[in-house]
């Protein structure tokens, strides 16, 4: 199967779909923390109708395409966690270009999608999330509220309900690097995609 896990950076849901043995790239405007073999430093769309043809000459994209895309689209503009600056946000037109940013990728011609953002107006400007899923049924003993609008994909389901409930990555201290960190998939979620939707009929 072959993968686009998109805005990924830290490389860490691609891997988990190539320990699986799929064809998976990551792709962001960052240069990965991973194997940069596998990752695409370029915008979304571009790998989404072109790279098709780079990574299979020969090939037309429509002849390549991509199987299944998980995305992370930024969710500074969208978050309701930064609810106090929506005025000036939607006054600039930032949330308006993020909101489109995410229909686009919705609307991306790949027969399953996972886009993934934590609570944000994507729910109520868009449409409402398929689940919400928690890091503590994943392994991981903290809260972070994880949406999913899923196309074609059933819902994950837990694999190792936790005991602790830390808000860690909500209390992290400011730094330059804040936002990277709470941007990273716990890597319990990312095992459960690709253990639950790597076999898709």
């Amino acid at each position: 199967m072959r993968v686009l896990v998109a805005c990924e950076y830290s490389a860490t849901v691609r891997d988990a779909f190539r320990a699986k043995g799929h064809d998976a790239w990551s792709c962001d405007l960052l240069p990965t923390e991973g194997d940069p073999r596998w990752h695409m430093q370029m915008g979304v769309f571009r790998a989404i109708y072109y790279e098709g043809r780079f990574l299979y000459p020969g090939a037309k994209p429509w002849e390549r395409g991509w199987d299944l895309m998980i995305a992370h689209p930024p969710c500074t503009d969208l978050a309701v966690s930064g609810a106090r600056h929506f005025a000036e946000k939607i006054a600039d037109g930032r949330q308006a270009s993020a909101l489109d940013f995410v229909r686009k990728l919705l609307d991306s011609p790949i027969p399953r999608i996972a886009l993934e953002n934590p609570i944000s107006v994507i729910s109520s400007k868009i449409r409402k999330p398929d689940q919400i899923i928690q890091p503590w049924q994943f392994g991981h003993g903290e809260t972070k509220a994880t949406c999913l609008w899923l196309k074609n994909l059933p819902k994950l389901v837990p694999t190792d309900i936790v005991e602790g409930r830390s808000d860690r990555i909500h209390k992290m201290p400011p730094g330059p690097n804040r936002w990277k960190e709470r941007s990273r998939t716990y890597q319990g979620i990312a095992d459960a995609m690709a253990e639950q939707w790597s076999n898709l009929s």
